[in-house]
This record gives C-alpha cells, sequence and structure tokens, in this order.
C-alpha cells in the first residue's frame, strides 16, 4: 500500500470525515491557521493521482471522495509501523504500547475481554 504525507493524511482525515467534501469543507477542517486553498488542492490533485480519493465535477466545482477507507488505511499503516519498527511482531508492538503508555491490568483486562468478543462476531 502506498503511504501517506502528513499534509496528505490530514486531508485524507477530513475527507473520511465528510465522506464527500468540497475543497472549502476540507479547507475548513483545519485548525487555525488554515492553509491556502491552493496549497490543500494541490495535495488534492496528489491525492488523486496517487487514487486515494476521486473526485465529480460539477461545473467548476469538484466534490472528493475516499477510494480507500480509513479503516482500510489504518490497517495497513498498522502492519507497516509493526513490521518496521516490531521485526513484524504485534506481542512486541502491545508490549511496547503497554510499557509507554502505563496500562494498568484493569485496561489490559478490558482488552483482552474486548479482543475474545471481537474473536466471537
Amino acid at each position: 500500500m502506498k503511504t501517506l504525507t502528513k499534509a496528505e493524511e490530514q486531508v485524507m482525515q477530513a475527507i473520511w470525515k465528510h465522506d464527500k467534501a468540497f475543497l472549502r469543507e476540507i479547507v475548513d477542517e483545519f485548525p487555525n491557521p488554515k492553509p491556502h486553498q491552493n496549497t490543500v488542492a494541490t495535495v488534492l490533485k496528489i491525492l488523486v493521482d496517487k487514487e486515494f480519493v476521486g473526485v465529480t465535477v460539477f461545473g467548476r466545482t469538484h466534490q472528493y471522495y475516499p477510494l480507500i477507507s480509513k479503516e482500510a488505511y489504518s490497517k495497513g499503516s498498522i502492519k507497516t509501523l509493526v513490521k518496521g519498527y516490531f521485526e513484524g511482531s504485534f506481542s512486541n508492538a502491545v508490549s511496547f504500547m503497554v510499557r509507554e503508555n502505563n496500562l494498568s491490568i484493569e485496561d489490559l483486562e478490558l482488552l483482552l475481554k474486548q479482543l475474545r468478543k471481537n474473536n466471537k462476531s
């Protein structure tokens, strides 16, 4: 899976939030100081070229929509992260997160309960 730059991810977050969005709606999702519309339009063109985003044209206006779900991108990103930093071991990744975030036994038990529930579905 292709990766996204930080700017591309920010634009994708706005598109995922709206499902379909016009340039102004995407720019409005950014915190102040907001980027210039031309900057966001350039990022959108790149996302279209990378096939992350589709576009519907209404005269001179463009509406953008995701071609990849947030879940699918997140899944690929996490796999890449685990492969690159934790030797492909999800156990090592979870152990690291537990250590770094000082998770309690109760938090871990809740996580285990959620995992068991997901496995039954």
